[in-house]
């Protein structure tokens, strides 16, 4: 039996490990190169190197986490500020005449870097970049039950 003080100790172990081969963690310390557009204590945004449209950025928080349920919750201000900042700058040099703001979390949902970020994507009127397909419910009666499934696990 392990005392919790081990497990600690473990996972601890294991963060560090993930950021050592973590491709972002190297970006956003300088040692993997990148054309960077902003940067804080906190974040560092670069532009994507496979873009989905050219101006694509990705926006990392500078402390790692595999995604969107690791991250301290107090970091949300300064992440829609700057996702405000980019994604304006952006929009503004690309000429799009919008852009999505997406984050994937684990593989099915496609994340391909365990290190959380979000893609600012400019788009254009004439983008072959496709949206999701939507689905329905069988029936409201199916939609009602998950949703309350839902609240419940939430706790409220």
């Amino acid at each position: 039996m392990q005392k919790a003080g081990g497990a600690r100790e473990s996972i601890a172990a294991d963060k560090e490990t993930a950021m050592e081969s973590c491709i972002f963690c190297g970006i956003q310390a300088g040692t993997i190169p990148s054309a960077r557009l902003y940067e804080t204590d906190n974040l560092y945004a670069f532009l994507d190197i496979a873009p989905a449209n050219k101006g694509h950025a990705l926006l990392i928080p500078r402390t790692h986490c595999a995604d969107i349920l690791g991250v301290d919750p107090a970091l949300g201000r300064e992440v829609l500020e700057a996702m405000q900042r980019i994604a304006r700058a952006v929009v503004s040099v690309t000429g799009a005449r919008g852009f999505n703001i997406i984050q994937n979390n684990g593989r099915v949902a496609g994340q391909e870097v365990d290190h959380l970020h979000w893609h600012i994507i400019p788009r254009f009127e004439r983008s072959e970049m496709p949206l999701w397909k939507q689905g329905a419910y069988e029936s409201q009666e199916e939609m009602n039950r998950l949703a309350t499934a839902i609240r419940v696990q939430i706790g409220i």
